[in-house]
C-alpha cells in the first residue's frame, strides 16, 4: 500500500499494491439459509463472519458481499462478533463450520488464536477467504483481501506531521496488540514519524480495547501529562470517536490535530465539525464483493488471486463533498 508526501489537500485515491459486522440484524439474516455441503450439488452457499457486526465498516462490507452473492445466484448468510474478542468469535466460527458452507469469508479478530478452527473448516472442504484481517499462518485461506494498512499508517503520519508543523508530541491510540490491520497501521505510522519527522516526539502507544470511553479517558490523561501534545493517530473507528469526545471535553478540539482511520458516520460528522482533521478511508464494499468473487471462483475450481489490495482515499473537510471521495463513506445499514 504506498507513499505520498501529503494528503491534507489532495484527497487523491491511493492505489494499493496487491498483498488489512455483519450488517444490521435484518440484513445479517437475509439470504439463503440452506445449501449444499462443500463439493455437493445444489445452490452454492457462502457465509461471512465479520469482526464486529455493529461496526459500519463491516456493515458496508456485508451489504456489498450480499449484493454480489445475489448477483451471482449464491446463497448468502452473515454474522459477526458483538465485540472484538476471540472468545466471542470462536463459537460463531464453530457454528458455521458445523453447517459446512461451500465458502467462508471471515475477518479473524486475532492473528493466531483462531487458526486451528479455520484450518479444520478448510480441511473439511470449505473455501476460506480472509477479508480485512488475516492470520499469520499462510496456509489458511485461498485468498486474502485487505487494504494496505501499513501504507495507510504512513499516510496518516505524513498528514499529521504537516498539520503539527513538524513539532510537538504525538501519540497513537489503538485497539489491542495482535490484530493484523491495526498492528500494520501502527508500524507504518511509527516508522514514518521516526524516519522523516525528527522534530516530533512520539509517545508510547496506548490501547483502549476498542472502547471509546477508554480512548476518551486516555487522551485526557495524555493531555495532562504532555501539554505540548499536538497530534493523535486513532487506529480505528471506535478509538477515533473516543478521542474526539475526549478532546471536546478538554476544550482542545482543533488545537490537537487528529488523523483517524475509516469513514464511519460519526467520524464524518467529527470531520465536519472540526474535531477530526483527516480520515484515511478504506473500501470495505470492494473487500466484501471481491471476497465473494474469490470464494465462488475457488468453489468452481477456477483460478483465484492469493492477495488483493483495495483502494483507500484521504478525506478532509475540503474534499469530503466531492462524489469521487464521498462514495467511500461507510454505511450504517444496507
Amino acid at each position: 500500500m504506498l507513499r505520498m508526501k501529503t494528503i491534507a489537500v489532495t484527497g487523491a485515491v491511493l492505489a494499493l499494491a496487491a498483498g488489512t459486522a455483519g450488517c444490521s440484524s435484518s440484513a445479517s439474516k437475509s439470504g439463503s439459509s440452506g445449501g449444499a455441503a462443500p463439493g455437493g450439488g445444489g445452490k452454492k452457499t457462502v457465509e461471512l463472519i465479520t469482526g464486529v457486526k455493529s461496526d459500519p465498516f463491516y456493515i458496508t462490507m456485508t451489504c456489498a458481499a450480499k449484493a454480489e452473492a445475489d448477483k451471482l445466484g449464491v446463497g448468502f448468510k452473515a454474522d459477526g462478533s458483538a465485540q472484538w474478542d476471540v472468545s466471542v468469535q470462536r463459537p460463531i466460527i464453530d457454528s458455521v463450520g458445523a453447517a459446512k458452507p461451500d465458502g467462508l469469508l471471515i475477518s479473524p479478530v486475532d492473528t493466531a488464536a483462531l487458526t486451528p478452527s479455520l484450518k479444520q473448516i478448510q480441511g473439511a472442504g470449505t473455501k476460506v477467504v480472509l477479508v480485512d484481517t488475516a492470520v499469520t499462518d499462510t496456509s489458511v485461506g485461498v485468498s486474502r483481501i485487505s487494504s494496505d494498512n501499513e501504507a495507510g499508517g504512513k499516510v496518516a503520519a505524513q498528514a499529521l506531521a504537516k498539520l503539527m508543523g513538524d513539532k510537538g508530541s504525538a501519540i497513537v491510540i489503538s485497539v489491542k496488540p495482535g490484530i493484523s490491520t491495526t498492528d500494520a497501521r501502527i508500524k507504518g505510522f511509527t516508522e514514518e514519524m521516526q524516519a522523516n519527522h525528527p522534530g516530533i516526539t512520539l509517545l508510547p502507544v496506548l490501547y483502549d480495547n476498542d472502547l471509546p470511553a477508554t480512548a476518551a479517558s486516555q487522551i485526557q490523561s495524555t493531555l495532562a501529562a504532555h501539554p505540548d501534545l499536538g497530534g493523535v493517530f486513532a487506529g480505528n473507528t471506535n478509538t477515533g470517536q473516543g478521542i474526539a469526545t475526549g478532546l471536546q471535553a478538554a476544550g482542545k478540539q482543533g488545537a490537537v490535530k487528529v488523523a483517524a482511520f475509516d469513514a464511519e458516520p460519526d467520524e464524518i460528522q467529527a470531520l465536519t465539525n472540526g474535531t477530526l482533521q483527516v480520515l484515511v478511508a478504506q473500501d470495505p464494499g470492494a473487500i466484501g464483493a471481491q471476497g465473494v468473487d474469490q470464494a465462488v471462483a475457488a468453489i468452481d475450481g477456477k483460478p483465484v488471486t492469493a492477495q488483493i489490495g483495495t483502494n483507500m482515499v484521504a478525506i478532509t473537510k475540503d474534499n469530503m463533498n466531492d462524489p469521487s471521495v464521498s462514495k467511500y463513506f461507510y454505511k450504517g445499514s444496507c
